[in-house]
């Protein structure tokens, strides 16, 4: 005996509303594990990289010990916020292709969420300028994510009919 639509779960059901909040929210879950992976790469970047943190000036007094103390636990806390940023990124991206009836779609929606994020958090972390071939690519990547969102999914072809 199956049970009634409305007692079954909103990704089980046939309606058009249900699977576009199934959509939203799988393509949520991707753009959310987009930005969490810039993040990563953000703290990577902050935890190995050279002279990025430099919190105390040694020239003040006893500013070489506070220094070298405050730079390895900083360094430190960067790369626990990058395993963070990692876990929860994986926890998204495995709800998003959960959510979503594409697992390209999905792939593709993470990565090219964490190339934009990952450039604008470049610009306001490092101030990095981006050049016109940079703008050329995001912009051939947003397209093509609007293209891959925009068209409408194919229903399943029902192959036990043909045969009969």
């Amino acid at each position: 005996m199956s049970p009634s639509p409305e007692a079954r779960p909103c990704y089980q059901r046939k309606s058009v509303s249900c699977s576009a909040f199934i959509m939203s929210g799988g393509t949520l879950s991707a753009l959310t594990a987009g930005l969490l992976a810039a993040a990563a790469s953000l703290a990577a970047k902050l935890s190995l990289g050279g002279d990025l943190l430099k919190p105390c000036e040694a020239d003040a007094p006893g500013g070489a010990a506070c220094s070298q103390w405050i730079h390895v636990l900083l360094r430190l806390l960067c790369g626990g916020l990058m395993l963070s940023c990692n876990a929860l990124m994986w926890t998204f991206f495995s709800r998003a292709l959960r959510h979503s009836s594409s697992t390209a779609r999905t792939t593709l929606t993470t990565t090219g969420s964490s190339f934009i994020f990952s450039g604008i958090l470049g610009r306001l972390m490092f101030g990095e300028n981006h050049g016109p071939l940079w703008w050329t690519g995001i912009s051939l990547t947003l397209c093509g994510l609007l293209l891959l969102h925009g068209t409408a999914q194919m229903p399943p072809v029902d192959r036990s009919s043909k045969d009969k």
